[in-house]
């Protein structure tokens, strides 16, 4: 197993419902840890060079209650900020968006070593998660956590070599592990067996194109 791909086993992930007041909310939340003081990785999700560099490139008003817009990807406000430990802001596509929202959060574990935390909170359609369950989102999630433990690694790729990556066969099992472990967080929500199987498989298709 690659490098790449054990990454996969160092996360924890949960699947729940929120009730909140646009109506019921699904959340995904992935736990890990990295090899990195809470101030490097606080530095690595909160400063705008840094996003780009293991993520995609950030433009806005970096500030409590300002906006921000991930370029081609998702954009919302800044709702929460609590430097070193938190960072709470909306998540949203496109032009009628619903309630979607992402808060991350860093526990320091020991010298040199931090808990990382991402919790997405939506309001997701019916029929999107019925056909492909919490996966859909998790994968990405799982993706972004690889790309940002690269970076903080300083084994981090550039736009290019990870445009290149998706399409090897090392992304799709990548992707296919990813998918099984949120399938099995979802079955230990208390999906039934056959959503969770028919939610799995759709999911993994639709990343790795099989």
């Amino acid at each position: 197993m690659s490098e790449i791909v054990d990454q996969i086993e160092r996360g924890h992930r949960e699947v729940a419902t929120r009730e909140i007041e646009a109506g019921e909310a699904h959340a995904v939340l992935l736990r890990r840890a990295y090899d990195a003081g809470i101030a490097d990785v606080w530095g690595a999700v909160t400063s705008p060079e840094r996003i780009g560099r293991w993520f995609l490139p950030v433009s806005g008003e970096f500030r409590l209650g300002g906006r921000y817009q991930l370029e081609g990807h998702a954009g919302g406000e800044i709702l929460a900020c609590v430097a070193p430990e938190r960072l709470r802001v909306s998540w949203l596509y496109g032009p009628d968006p619903g309630f979607s929202e992402v808060e991350v959060r860093l526990t320091p574990d020991g010298e040199g070593r931090t808990v990382f935390e991402v919790e997405h909170v939506a309001v997701v359609p019916e029929d999107f998660w019925k056909q492909f369950g919490p996966g859909a989102v998790g994968i990405g999630w799982d993706s972004i956590a690889l790309g940002l433990g690269m970076h903080l690694a300083g084994r981090g790729m550039s736009r290019e070599e990870s445009e290149a990556w998706q399409g090897t066969a090392e992304a799709k099992d990548f992707f296919r592990r990813s998918g099984e472990e949120w399938g099995a967080a979802y079955a230990a929500s208390g999906a039934d067996p056959e959503t969770v199987t028919a939610t799995t498989t759709a999911t993994i298709g639709a990343y790795t194109g099989q």
